[in-house]
């Protein structure tokens, strides 16, 4: 859970209206290789309720806010994102479910692998499992 880290991007400033961008590996700590984005989520909704066995990824509320909540299979947090001008960086291993989502939210991911349904943890108790095995 400690790899887990808020990442602020540039924020270029302008009275026209502001700009913020990132780059693979310059703002983020891996090359990008899929992007995806969740929209029109309907109220108490969640996304998510899974881990990657390989994947990382990087998160960020474009519009609106929701609440990415983690869990290492002991230790649950919950981090907010609500400004397009950071997100949050989430190593492979850890449960993740998106909740919250506000009124016309828009969820920004991009992802250090290709979709490989094989990397996906769907279930909570083998997720726990295989962390358990890989921490080994």
């Amino acid at each position: 859970m400690n790899q887990v880290k808020k990442i602020d991007l540039p924020k270029i400033l302008d009275k026209r209206g502001n700009l913020s961008f990132f780059e693979s590996s310059n703002q983020i700590p891996f090359d990008i290789k899929r992007t995806y984005w969740i929209y029109d989520v309907p109220g108490g909704e969640i996304r998510g309720s899974h881990a990657f066995k390989e994947s990382t990824e990087f998160i960020i509320a474009l519009s609106g806010s929701f609440d990415v909540v983690l869990n290492d299979g002991v230790e649950e947090k919950k981090f907010s994102l609500n400004r397009s001008y950071y997100g949050l960086y989430v190593p492979n291993l850890l449960w993740r479910r998106l909740e919250n989502f506000s009124t016309n939210s828009l969820a920004l991911i991009v992802s250090s692998m290709e979709y490989n349904e094989k990397d996906y943890i769907r279930d909570f108790n083998d997720f726990k499992i295989i962390r358990n095995e890989a921490q080994k």
